[in-house]
């Protein structure tokens, strides 16, 4: 899809929960070696909410300091669209409960988006259309996620809680969107039915035929038709289930480790599933400068890979990031926890009761 009526991301925030627990610990107590799955997976430690957090107040925290450091009136937005594979309800939305909380209704459009973890791209693609069109002036893209892994499994190693929100539009762009691409198949290589508590994977299987190939080829489509090359480009941000995979798409597509320096944030965060590539995005946009190029590759299992090709504008000169946390203090910081007290907050623990 190509930006011809030039809109791009207005303003932006993120938000991460402060608790932290290392690989290390969740081996110990399932009797693996989990320093060496941190080591391989690249995954140093990762986040994990409160009992009091989750998609709902990760969404929030993350637009209510979109919206104050764009200044930009909640009346003003036409549509919040809140991507993620966490949704605290089955039925019934997390975008209208957003929505309320900052001001937002109750004239605009709100839905919830899934596909994995791009849902928070789909959700930027929709936003692009809306405010492209004229039908609204400023459209909410979020992609947040409290996200799964069955006790022991290589999944709990990396998953992790986050977001970030982006408000899109034409007036005041930080990052003006240039095209974007999408790359879609249907490859079953990470699934969770209704009424599952945690997902299921087809190991291996995730790599080559999944990410690496959706993402490998949608990059590769986005830079033919912008006639670019990975030189062009200051920095880069793919999806990050852990830190292997995108260091590893990174190099095969001939980008440097400087290049994806700030992008680069599962090692230090864990995989937040929707709000992965959109937090590297908002890093870089922490560090970025005008006139600097930035490719975005998303990817969600199922599966598919939406791109972005981006160029700051002068605006982030004078952007106004007082308000909320920088990224990279959320990947510096963190309250350490025991396997007990992650299991008791993301209620691991079942107590059940007998019959009389």
């Amino acid at each position: 899809m190509e930006n011809g009526n030039s809109v791009g991301i207005v303003s932006y925030g993120a938000y991460v929960p402060q608790y932290r627990i290392a690989p290390g610990e969740i081996g110990r107590v399932w009797g693996a070696d989990g320093e060496a799955m941190g080591k391989s997976l690249f995954v140093l430690r990762k986040s994990v909410p409160a009992p009091d957090e989750d998609t709902i107040t990760i969404s929030t925290e993350a637009l209510r300091v979109a919206l104050a450091r764009g200044r930009i009136d909640p009346q003003d937005i036409g549509a919040i669209y809140v991507g993620s594979e966490s949704h605290p309800y089955a039925v019934k939305p997390t975008a209208t409960v957003v929505a309320q909380a900052v001001g937002a209704t109750p004239y605009l459009t709100a839905a919830d988006f899934e596909f994995a973890c791009k849902a928070g791209t789909a959700a930027i693609q929709t936003c692009m259309g809306l405010v492209a069109s004229g039908m609204i002036r400023y459209g909410v893209a979020i992609g947040s996620d409290t996200s799964q892994g069955a006790p022991g499994d290589a999944l709990e190693y990396s998953a992790s809680a986050g977001g970030a929100a982006f408000v899109i539009g034409r007036e005041g762009m930080i990052a003006r969107i240039n095209t974007t691409q999408s790359y879609t198949t249907d490859t079953p290589d990470f699934w969770r039915r209704e009424g599952q508590r945690y997902p299921s994977h087809s190991g291996r299987f995730t790599g080559e035929p999944a990410f690496f190939r959706h993402v490998g080829e949608c990059a590769r489509k986005i830079m033919e038709r912008c006639s670019t090359q990975p030189a062009d480009y200051t920095h880069v941000v793919f999806h990050q289930p852990n830190g292997k995979f995108p260091t590893r798409m990174g190099k095969a597509l001939g980008f440097s480790d400087e290049q994806m320096r700030w992008g680069l944030v599962t090692p230090y965060i864990g995989n937040t599933y929707s709000g992965a590539a959109l937090i590297g995005l908002a890093n870089v946009l922490d560090h970025a400068r005008p006139g600097d190029r930035v490719l975005v590759v998303g990817y969600g299992s199922g599966a598919g890979s939406d791109a972005f090709d981006l160029t700051v504008t002068d605006g982030i000169s004078s952007y106004d990031r007082s308000t909320g946390t920088p990224v990279q203090e959320f990947l510096e910081g963190g309250v350490p926890l025991n396997y007990s007290v992650y299991a008791k907050f993301r209620g691991k623990i079942h107590l059940g009761g007998s019959s009389a």
